[in-house]
Parts: C-alpha cells; structure tokens; sequence
C-alpha cells in the first residue's frame, strides 16, 4: 500500500477542512499503512504538533512551501486538500508552486468550485487541476462547475463524496418533544435567524418543537466580529418570544457527542444562505445517520435531497422552511419514508468506504508513475 502525505489544516485547528483532512488520514491509515499530516497554519504561534503532524506550514513563514513539499516527497502519494483561503498569498496561491515541486502523485481535493469566480481565481483553479495527478470533487455539481467554467482535463476529475461518522448505530435520545437541530461552527451566512422565524411560525403545534443550535463561533468570525452574529440570534429568538425554546450549545461537540446529538434530532435544519456550496460535511453527516433534513436550495442540497432523504426550500424564506419542517413532524408516514431513501446511500458515505475509493485512486496514481518510470528507463 502506498504511503500517504496530507496537506491541510489540522485539528487542533477547528474548521470543516481540519475535520475532513483529520478522518481521512486516520481512515487511509487504519491498517497500519504509514501517513503523515503537514498541517497549515495561519498563526505564527501555533505550532502545536498533534499525532501524526510531521511538519507545520505556517503562513508566516516566508516560501514555507518549499520546505512543505520538501516533506510531502517523502511520501508516495501526496494528498492536498484545496479551499482559496487557507494557503498563503492572493487566494491562497502558495499552493501552487508546493504542488509543482512535488516529485510524488498528488491527488487534490476541492473543497469549493466558484460558479463565478474572479480572473485569478479561475486561472489559479485551472492551473491547480494541471498541476495536480488527480482531482476529487464531492459531488457531480462541483464537477460539471469545473467542465463548463474551467478550462481543465476531464480525465483527472473524480467524484468521491464527503465521508461521514458511523452514527445510524447510535441509540437515539427519546424526547418529550419535538426537536431540531442546526450544527458547525457558526458565523453570518450560517441562516440560523430564518429557523428562528421559522420556529416561531410553528408554536401552534402540541407539543412545540425545540431547536439545538450547536458549535462554536467561527475562528475568523470571532476575530474580526467578535460575537455579534451571537448575540443577534439571542436578540432575535427573545424578540419572536422562541427563546425558551432554543439551546445554543457554545462548544465543539467531538464525534461521540455530535452522533447523541445527530440521533436525538427529528429534523436536522440546514438555513444556509449561501448559493454557491457544492460540499457540505454536515449534510453528509445528517444523512449518513438516517435524520431527515430541510435544507435551503445550496447545491449540495439540491443533488443530494432532491426526490431523496430531505426537503429542499428558498433561501432566505422563513414560510417556506416552516411548511417543510411542519410537514415532517406532522405528516403521517412522511419522516419513515425520508429515513427509508436514506438506506441505500448511506453505506456509500461512510469514512471507511470512501476511504477504500481514495486509496483506490491513488494506487493507480503510483501504477501509473512507475509504468512511465520504467519505459523512460527501458
């Protein structure tokens, strides 16, 4: 089995890459093959190294790409998770020259696909794809963004999804009530003040719902805005006479937890505001655990719940998200049927079965290069 480098931000740092790069590592790693993680920073002071860390990138580290790579190459096949913000340099460019001096595969990850990027960062985007041995995107909309918007390769794409946590086995939490629940980490655009008005739309029902608003306020958010974002959800729920109702869990639940939490839901409420999100972990999470989910129109939502195991609703549209949350908990039979569609995907969307397609990627990779290796040798 090959050996296997990953480039990314790392617990502790607490964002969704950091999540995703950390699962995947352990789980392509699990049968003792060797991996090593060099975790991106953007605080010169964090340095912390966690299992498995074996170099830090810090972003205040002039040209810390060079010695990134440098450690990458000493493994067989590197494995770079890829969102704009989290490398060095004007949309994260840094990445760029990193992945051209790595002499191993390379296998890049997508974390975002812009509808309608700006010049540099489609340029930036194309000339990752070219650098790069192979490129996963979660889902086929992230995919069909690159075909139509991009000038890339269409033989390097493949469509791997989001994993999640094995959390159907869970034992779900009986409640008295019926429960909601939004989770991440959390910030402007999260959506949360439309399930705020959404809920309030639904205090005729007997019993009333409750609605969980769990996870931390976001590193960034609370760097530049402190929180604001907070505090306005507490204004707001007080203001639509809902704030008995909702409990804001200020924490960053670790997996155990957050699958108690998961099972414990009726529905899960995902009021994003954004347009343009082709991945989103918490959706796989919620599906994968056999919850039903409303989710606004993002277009992960809309690939995957769409005629599935969720409802879909405009964005910004506290009716509509009211309608849907209000046909699940009262419709007969409409939450079973949800749960039913959900059956068939989920053995697909766990870690270790995502895992497999990784490690099946990327040993054609090296195949593939000791093939060329061995003709230009011949």
């Amino acid at each position: 089995m090959p050996s296997y480098g990953f480039l990314s931000t790392h617990p502790p740092t607490r964002c969704g890459l950091a999540t995703f790069n950390s699962a995947i590592a352990t789980h392509l790693t699990a049968d003792g093959t060797r991996g090593g993680i060099v975790r991106l920073t953007d605080r010169g002071d964090d340095q912390r190294a966690g299992p498995g860390v074996v170099h830090t990138w810090s972003a205040r580290t002039p040209a810390g790409w060079r010695d990134a790579a440098t450690v990458l190459n000493t493994f067989d096949v590197a494995v770079v998770q890829h969102e704009y913000g989290i490398y060095p340099g004007a949309d994260g460019e840094e990445v760029l020259p990193l992945l051209r001096r790595l002499t191993v595969p390379s296998i890049v990850v997508l974390h975002t696909v812009l509808r309608r990027p700006s010049a540099r960062q489609k340029f930036l985007l194309e000339q990752i794809v070219a650098a790069a041995g192979a490129v996963v995107t979660m889902t086929d909309t992230a995919r069909d963004r690159l075909l139509v918007g991009y000038t890339v390769s269409p033989e390097k794409l493949s469509v791997i999804p989001h994993g999640a946590d094995e959390h159907a086995g869970v034992p779900a939490e009986r409640r008295t009530r019926p429960h909601l629940l939004t989770w991440g980490l959390l910030g402007p655009g999260k959506g949360v003040e439309w399930s705020l008005r959404a809920l309030a739309r639904l205090q005729d029902l007997d019993p009333t719902p409750t609605y969980t608003v769990a996870g931390r306020t976001h590193p960034k958010v609370v760097e530049h805005q402190g929180e604001e974002y907070r505090a306005g959800l507490h204004r707001l729920g007080a203001q639509l006479g809902v704030a008995h109702a909702v409990d804001y869990q200020d924490v960053y639940h670790d997996q155990a937890t957050l699958g108690r939490l998961i099972r414990s839901a009726d529905v899960v409420v995902l009021p994003y505001d954004s347009r343009e999100q082709v991945t989103s972990g918490v959706l796989i999470e919620a599906v994968a655990a056999g919850v039903p989910v409303v989710a606004t129109a993002f277009p992960h939502a809309v690939e995957l719940l769409t005629g599935g195991p969720g409802l879909v609703v405009p964005h910004q549209d506290p009716a509509a998200l009211a309608a849907a949350l209000r046909r699940i908990l009262t419709e007969p039979g409409l939450a079973d049927r949800l749960t039913g569609r959900i059956r068939p995907l989920a053995a697909d969307l766990r870690w270790p079965a995502v895992a497999a397609r990784y490690g099946s990627l990327a040993e054609r990779l090296v195949a593939t290069r000791a093939a060329v290796v061995s003709a230009a040798s011949a």
